[in-house]
């Protein structure tokens, strides 16, 4: 098993490739982790940019759908054969990774957006594909209700109730999360540290660390 390992997670792209040339250590990292949002609402040719432009500096890649990614987006991760969203699988270095894509309903009428029993389901889904490894990350495009990851302008709370009951069941060691742009932040449920990086435009990016015994994650920031 593998020391020293890391993998660079991003989120909320928007189509600006730009913005994934200037992050700081993709081609060292173990992989690269999209949460979801590649698109402005396109599909899977506006998607394969954003593949692409992440393949040019590191071939590992684990992504998933978002609200603003039309359905065959889901289908394009799928043949390209990085697709997490409502399944997992184990690194070489012994980590799981599981995924949630889509969103909860929101006031926008995105593409891509499921209600609560339905994201509850992906994620039992997803979970299942590597509940046999101990050391999980969980990538769920919608933010785990009540935290510092889910709030909007006026403080109010936006994020997944399934999500966060979720975390609050399996505790997974870390839940790379997005959607809330200006939700930026690191928070915790029990022993689940909870990362959204915000908008990749922003600057902001999370860093998930494994020493082969202890997974962590940290908010990081690029200019």
């Amino acid at each position: 098993m593998g020391e020293g390992a890391y993998w660079i997670g991003i989120g909320d792209i928007h189509d600006d490739t730009r913005a994934i040339d200037r992050l700081p250590g993709l081609a060292a990292a173990a992989g690269v982790v999209i949460s979801g949002d590649l698109t402005v609402k396109g599909g899977a040719p506006a998607a394969r940019a954003v593949i692409e432009a992440v393949r040019r500096h590191n071939a590992v890649i684990l992504a998933q759908i978002g609200n603003m990614d039309k359905a065959d987006v889901d289908s394009y991760l799928s043949g390209e054969g990085v697709n997490i969203h409502a399944t997992g699988r184990v690194t070489p270095q012994g980590v799981g990774f599981f995924g949630c894509g889509w969103s909860t309903p929101t006031p926008f009428g995105t593409p891509s957006e499921a209600g609560e029993e339905r994201i509850a389901a992906w994620l039992d889904a997803a979970h299942a594909a590597v509940a046999h490894c101990p050391h999980l990350v969980m990538v769920c495009h919608t933010p785990p209700y009540g935290t510092a990851t889910d709030v909007v302008g006026g403080g109010t709370h936006v994020g997944s109730r399934a999500v966060r009951a979720f975390i609050e069941r399996v505790q997974p060691a870390v839940c790379l999360t997005g959607h809330i742009h200006e939700a930026r932040a690191v928070d915790a449920i029990g022993a689940t540290t909870v990362v959204n990086p915000g908008a990749l435009a922003g600057g902001g990016y999370a860093r998930v660390t494994f020493d082969g015994r202890l997974l962590g994650a940290e908010l990081l920031a690029f200019a």
